[in-house]
């Protein structure tokens, strides 16, 4: 097991750099920079400010950051480990605190948009949002999905299974960002005005007692906690109820039965563990969430998590905020991969890996 592991920790190291290479392509072939944004020389490339043109000063932004260098000098600046410095200018490859820097040297640089923010700093800060969100949206999920999966299982064909069904599908079905703008429009001061719709903390929440400002985070959680869950609840339920189905109908249950064990032994015992598998394998998608959040529902909540960074960065064309939001949720994916296929071997002793 622990070669295994070793294997594809090395292995992910190939992985996360063909992923930055194809992203980092795929931006810069993307219309707009970071430089026109700023500038704003889509409404007046003409216009003169201070003596200098616009375009000068475009064009200025552009040198300074080498975003005017080939594809490939800029790419290997964000990777490292070193900062190239073009006619003097320092650009993101790093922060410019020692030669050393770039992804391999754990340095993601400043915002093109914001030079004195570190990107690093501004990732740690709003990780722990996102993280609280998502994880208490997770427990949730799974809390609940699991037994109503096993619930449904036993009862298939049934009335009760049926009306499950129907109301997980209408779930699935409806899109996130509708969900949160209803919830704001039925709970909010526009409808019945129980909780708080937009950040996480009220504006006075400096002078709140830790009980009252507890209760307070609480209040702000609910609606957002609300619409991070219930899509992936009806999701992981149904993949519950059908792992759960597929092992019931295997020979060992059968034989459990048949020896007299009782129906509560028999699922719970022997068929609730091998039909865990399908739910861990969704594990792999479950981490990045943590890690990236949900682009939507911060956006919608107006919660500064991870999520809504990654869309300010793409709004703003900022390559140094998307590259980095990017590598961290692909290296979460693989991590949630190999968390997986050890989960594997603990869950299913069938399974080796040596």
């Amino acid at each position: 097991m622990l070669s295994y592991i070793l294997r594809r920790v090395l292995l992910m190291i190939p992985t996360m750099l063909g992923i930055t290479l194809v992203v980092f392509c795929l931006i810069r072939m993307a219309p707009g920079d970071p430089a026109t944004v700023m500038m704003g020389v889509g409404s007046g490339g003409a216009m003169t400010e201070g003596g200098t043109s616009v375009q000068d000063r475009v064009d200025a932004f552009r040198h300074k950051h080498a975003l005017d260098r080939n594809l490939l000098v800029q790419y290997l600046g964000f990777v490292g480990p070193f900062n190239v410095k073009p006619d003097g200018h320092e650009w993101f490859g790093g922060s410019g605190k020692d030669p050393w820097g770039g992804l391999l040297a754990g340095d993601l640089g400043n915002e093109l948009q914001r030079s004195n923010v570190p990107i690093l700093e501004e990732l740690g800060r709003r990780l722990g949002v996102t993280l609280l969100i998502s994880l208490i949206s997770v427990i949730i999920t799974y809390l609940l999905s699991i037994p109503l999966g096993v619930f449904s299982a036993v009862r298939q064909g049934t009335r009760t299974d049926a009306a499950v069904t129907v109301v997980l599908f209408l779930l699935f079905s409806i899109p996130t960002f509708w969900a949160g703008l209803m919830l704001i429009l039925a709970f909010g001061k526009s409808g019945l005005g129980w909780l708080p719709v937009l950040g996480l903390e009220s504006k006075d929440a400096a002078d709140f007692g830790f009980w009252q400002a507890l209760w307070d985070r609480g209040l702000h959680l609910i609606l957002p906690v609300a619409t991070y869950t219930y899509g992936s609840f009806a999701y992981l339920s149904r993949q519950m109820r059908a792992g759960m189905m597929d092992v019931i109908r295997q020979d060992y249950i059968r034989t459990a039965r048949a020896k007299g064990l009782s129906e509560k032994v028999v699922v719970l015992k022997h068929a609730l563990r091998n039909s865990l598998i399908p739910v861990i394998t969704l594990f792999a998608s479950v981490l990045p969430i943590l890690i990236g959040g949900s682009v939507v529902v911060e956006y919608v909540f107006d919660i500064p998590g991870m999520g809504r960074y990654a869309y300010d960065g793409l709004v703003q064309r900022d390559y140094n905020i998307i590259m980095a939001t990017t590598t961290f949720s692909a290296f979460a994916t693989l991590l949630g991969i190999l968390m997986s296929d050890i989960a594997y071997a603990l869950v299913d002793p069938r399974i080796s890996y040596d």
